[in-house]
């Protein structure tokens, strides 16, 4: 496809333009791959901050080529039995920080967490790119809309935003964190989960040439925990709690709450 990509004039974390290409990757044979896309992806490193990103993101028309077909374990409903147990455990750690109010949960899949939320007690919204995944969890009788959340506004601030393996889809990822913050309470949280490129499995994985997520079409950004841990205190979040995530390979989940950290209120 003729240009599928909006390529990055600058690091989108830091505005540097001073940017280095790091690696290409054969995207060709992974399962998201189809023919109309090109069969390469490749990697920039930021030269001022050190944020390695792919040299640009999907143009719309592309996403939505991508998007035409879904993992079976981000349709709604799925494996429901055992991403309960999982989402149960996420939300085990977000609540000594807060235990009740507006729960958004940021590119929900398959549910299990939105669902999970409101047997906990909050106030499920979910936000999804796939309006069929939109569409099928409306059905279930669950608030959710068809939107990113930079385009996103509440009638209440949110207690809990979760962004669970999404900020390294996102294009402009301290653009979505910021728009999170603004939607948060004072105090609010922020539950994250990505892969962690600072972590040795990654850095193992890569020597070995066996790290899938080089070739993941769906990613644009290859987080560490400090490159993530300063971004979230420049934007004003304070990072409370690291973890080991249960969800995907090589995995970090970081809660960070909106200013300095407060107990439940």
């Amino acid at each position: 496809m003729e240009n599928e990509r909006v390529i990055y004039a600058c690091c989108p974390l830091c505005d540097s333009t001073s940017i280095a290409h790091l690696l290409a990757a054969d995207c060709s044979r992974s399962p998201r791959y189809q023919p109309q896309l090109e069969g390469t992806i490749r990697w920039s490193k930021c030269d001022g901050c050190g944020h390695v990103f792919t040299e640009g993101y999907y143009t719309e028309q592309a996403q939505k080529v991508l998007f035409s077909t879904t993992d079976e374990n981000q349709r709604p409903g799925a494996a429901l039995e055992k991403n309960r147990a999982i989402a149960a455990r996420m939300i085990e750690k977000v609540l000594p920080y807060r235990d009740r109010g507006v729960w958004i949960d940021v590119g929900f899949g398959n549910g299990a967490l939105l669902m999970t939320a409101d047997e906990y007690g909050f106030d499920p919204v979910g936000l999804d790119l796939r309006e069929h995944n939109v569409i099928a969890m409306k059905l279930l009788g669950f608030e959710c809309l068809n939107r990113d959340i930079g385009e996103f506004t509440y009638d209440k601030p949110a207690a809990v935003i979760s962004m669970a393996d999404v900020l390294e889809h996102t294009p402009r990822p301290k653009q979505s964190l910021a728009a999170a913050y603004e939607l948060l309470e004072p105090g609010g949280v922020i539950f994250l989960s990505m892969p962690n490129a600072d972590s040795f499995l990654w850095k193992m994985a890569s020597r070995q040439d066996a790290n899938p997520y080089w070739e993941e079409m769906e990613h644009y950004h290859n987080f560490g925990r400090q490159r993530l841990y300063d971004l979230l205190r420049e934007i004003g979040f304070t990072p409370v709690r690291y973890g080991i995530s249960e969800r995907y390979r090589m995995c970090m989940e970081v809660i960070a709450t909106k200013g300095p950290q407060l107990a439940n209120s």
